[in-house]
């Protein structure tokens, strides 16, 4: 496993941490004990970084990670998120008396005193442009309930934004072979004032896993059928926001860049790590299984440049003109 400094927090994070929304729910059926032995194989095999949020599964997914802490000695890192129990989810909802409630609720779930790392759940762009929200988080700084905080966004220039506050640490955003703009407009902005950056959705979904066919079928409780268009929150967050067919003729000329002995999922998770700028990918994985072949992806040799030209054809050949303006 790879290790890399999370921005200026002073944390040294594995290069793929474990994503745990689908361990929350909206992924399909979700069984505890199989999720618990996920956890505990991927702190296993070097991960020290868990990214939740308390909506996932609402709270299933902390209370899990909380359970796995309980039973290890070594140190790990929890970023936990707060806003999208807001109904409706609206800027003003990001005031001092919820900002402070989601903090008290994630710590009973966490069963900590303070929590590592807060985000702001992909807010409206609204939210960035209102200091005083971040003078909240500073001020929960100030009273030991969180050690640090950062943000979760949709948009590139949300996170642009957003690292004009000087105690934002981390951005976490979609970047993945589907989703390449982000290393176009933010990277370098992200390194010059040493924020981590967190790249969520790196599989697209589980498109770039290579697994899905014409007739993959999700179950009715997974995003992956009722979230396409956005029905349900930004369909970015949904094979990112590439409409499923195009998704799968784009894998299949990927599937043609994969070196011998590595699958999609990792040359996947690889090309993420090919960005000195990402401190770290969070897959999900519902099972041992899956931790197993994510997380072995740190410890492959770096791909070549003339695959990286060629991964950058296919993404402007079949998914630019989809969602290269849109976040």
């Amino acid at each position: 496993m790879q290790y890399r400094e999370l921005g200026r927090t002073g944390w040294k994070v594995s290069a793929l941490s474990f994503g745990a929304w689908a361990i929350g729910g909206t992924w399909g059926p979700v069984q505890e004990e199989e999720s618990l032995a996920a956890l505990r194989r991927a702190l296993d095999l070097g991960v020290n970084f868990f990214d939740t949020a308390d909506v996932y599964g609402d709270g299933l997914s902390e209370r899990l990670i909380a359970k796995l802490r309980q039973e290890t000695k070594q140190p790990i890192h929890i970023a936990t998120k707060a806003g999208r129990r807001l109904d409706p989810h609206v800027a003003s909802g990001y005031n001092r008396a919820n900002l402070t409630a989601f903090v008290e609720r994630s710590l009973k779930n966490l069963d900590t005193e303070a929590l590592d790392l807060l985000q702001l759940h992909c807010p409206p762009t609204e939210v960035y442009y209102m200091p005083e929200v971040f003078g909240v988080l500073d001020d929960l700084v100030q009273a030991g309930k969180l050690q640090y905080y950062g943000v979760s966004v949709e948009k590139v220039e949300e996170a642009l934004k957003a690292i004009e506050y000087p105690n934002v640490q981390t951005v976490q955003i979609i970047f993945n072979l589907f989703r390449q703009r982000p290393a176009d407009l933010f990277f370098q902005q992200a390194q010059l004032r040493r924020v981590g950056i967190l790249a969520r959705v790196p599989l697209s979904s589980g498109m770039l896993t290579g697994k899905f066919t014409a007739h993959s079928k999700f179950a009715s409780d997974d995003h992956r059928a009722f979230n396409r268009a956005g029905e349900a929150f930004d369909r970015g967050e949904t094979f990112s926001g590439v409409d499923y067919e195009t998704g799968l003729n784009a894998v299949e000329e990927l599937k043609k860049l994969c070196p011998p002995g590595m699958s999609l999922t990792q040359f996947a998770l690889r090309w993420i790590l090919m960005f000195d700028a990402v401190t770290c990918a969070i897959p999900g994985a519902k099972r041992p299984a899956q931790a197993e072949e994510n997380f072995a992806a740190a410890d492959l040799p770096p791909l070549s440049d003339e695959v990286m030209r060629a991964s950058r054809i296919i993404y402007e050949k079949y998914i630019q003109g989809l969602v290269h303006h849109y976040w």
